[in-house]
């Protein structure tokens, strides 16, 4: 056999097995809480940044998530679930934005509400009432309206280039909990980078959980501190780009690949 009858050959066992895991997918459907990474819900900036969604394209994924059964939770839904054995409703899934920005609260939040939604923000505290961010005030109106509030560290730094983890981790969650938020439980590693430091530091200081960047399924055998998460962003294919980043998180999950 030459080799442009091996290759072909090695092509069709690949499309067949990758049919054959993408039925699965559908026919026996898994079982789990699926995390969206959003950051920003802004007209202004969709077509220069790649983390900006339109308000449009924001409100079709909401339709989408409607239409298609499924019901958000809050991070603390899915720990309260898992150590107490709380009920969680059909389909659950977790809507969360990083950063902080104004956007999450002028144009987000209001769409959420109007949804009967809930999402969780995960705030850079150093970067609050700057320029593009969020208030203090604001924050707690979020708090207020069913917006779960999480740490993003201080500075926004990759766990992996900081020296001191407390300076990033804990006076994060103390800086936001002295400005009157109710307590911080959650984390998001900024760029989905984290270090075995990292994790411990965040168990030290009483968080409950953490979102990496690695897309799949969460069950409650998932590590607690290394929880998947699915990126959402402006795609170039628009809502099938969308549509597409949901069955590849699928797709990954039947598969065990960078799963925790």
């Amino acid at each position: 056999m030459n080799l442009k009858k091996i290759a072909l050959s090695i092509i069709l066992l690949f499309v067949i097995f990758m049919g054959g895991v993408i039925a699965s997918v559908y026919i026996y459907p898994s079982k789990g809480v699926m995390i969206f990474e959003y950051h920003r819900v802004n007209d202004d900036t969709v077509d220069t940044d790649d983390y900006s969604l339109s308000r449009e394209q924001f409100q079709e994924q909401l339709d989408y998530f409607k239409e298609n059964n499924y019901h958000t939770i809050s991070m603390m839904d899915f720990i309260r679930a898992e150590k107490y054995g709380e009920e969680l409703p059909e389909n659950p899934i977790i809507i969360t934005f990083d950063d902080g920005y104004e956007d999450n609260y002028t144009n987000m939040m209001p769409m959420i509400n109007a949804m009967g939604m809930k999402a969780t923000m995960f705030m850079a505290t150093n970067y609050i009432g700057k320029e593009n961010y969020v208030s203090w005030q604001q924050l707690k109106e979020m708090q207020d309206n069913n917006i779960e509030i999480g740490s993003h560290t201080a500075n926004h730094l990759p766990l992996t280039k900081v020296e001191n983890l407390d300076n990033e981790i804990k006076l994060s969650k103390l800086l936001m909990e002295w400005n009157g938020l109710k307590t911080i439980y959650f984390f998001s590693y900024p760029n989905g980078v984290y270090t075995k430091e990292s994790i411990q530091c965040l168990k030290d200081n009483n968080y409950l959980a953490a979102v990496t960047g690695d897309a799949g399924y969460n069950t409650f055998k998932t590590d607690k501190y290394l929880l998947q998460r699915t990126n959402v962003s402006n795609y170039r294919f628009g809502y099938i780009g969308f549509q597409w980043r949901i069955l590849k998180t699928k797709i990954l999950y039947r598969l065990g690949i960078n799963q925790h």
